[in-house]
């Protein structure tokens, strides 16, 4: 007997709907999934068929590639280095056999807000992506990447590392990123240093005044 609920991977088994189409869906409002107790989509049988039945979402566009390969570089300067890092992870991915994209930046690895850190993390999210692919795990982040793991494994994301020792080109740029650290660490101890004789000399103006006074 089939079962009236089913997962993505057995639409996509069944009836060739990739799981973006059913996400897509479902932000339409047009199909809806059940949730079971710890937070997975299940899908009506008859409500998948009932769309198809009227022609809707038909999967003649082509899904996108659930291998993401990520590059970065810290410096413009390193760019030789950034478009070696690319090569090597497009030359991993295709003896895999991987269909995938490649999100590279420039941009410094303390730095939370990088535009292509994000959308490594909304493609994970969305349910887009089976694995993300670096060169050395640094790419990703100088520090907390075992909270950057723990959200792709959460969604079901495979972390892949090509290399475990970091090159020379990598060592330099950590150096890069810790004189950083340490300057902006620095800047805002002397910015609170600097601020503290001004509010000690209104200090000192306004006893005066109340000694005059006297």
């Amino acid at each position: 007997m089939d079962p009236l609920l089913l997962t993505a991977q057995q639409i996509q088994e069944r009836y060739g709907l990739h799981r973006n189409t059913l996400y897509k869906w479902e932000k339409q409002g047009i199909l809806h999934p059940v949730r079971t107790p710890g937070g997975r989509r299940r899908y009506r049988k008859e409500e998948i068929e009932r769309l198809l039945s009227l022609g809707v979402g038909a999967p003649s566009e082509r899904p996108r590639p659930r291998t993401l390969l990520y590059a970065r570089v810290s410096t413009k300067k390193q760019e030789a280095f950034l478009r070696n890092q690319i090569a090597r992870l497009e030359a991993f991915a295709r003896e895999r056999g991987w269909e995938y994209e490649v999100i590279a930046e420039v941009a410094s690895g303390v730095n939370e807000n990088r535009r292509g850190l994000v959308k490594v993390l909304n493609r994970a999210k969305n349910g887009e992506l089976d694995r993300v692919v670096v060169e050395y795990e640094d790419r990703l982040a100088r520090f907390g990447l075992g909270y950057i793991r723990r959200f792709l494994e959460a969604f079901g994301v495979e972390l892949v590392v090509l290399n475990g020792k970091e090159s020379q080109e990598v060592h330099e740029e950590l150096a890069e990123d810790l004189v950083a650290v340490v300057s902006s660490f620095a800047a805002r101890i002397y910015g609170k240093r600097g601020s503290r004789p001004r509010r000690k000399k209104g200090e000192a103006r306004g006893v005066q005044a109340a000694e005059e006074k006297t």
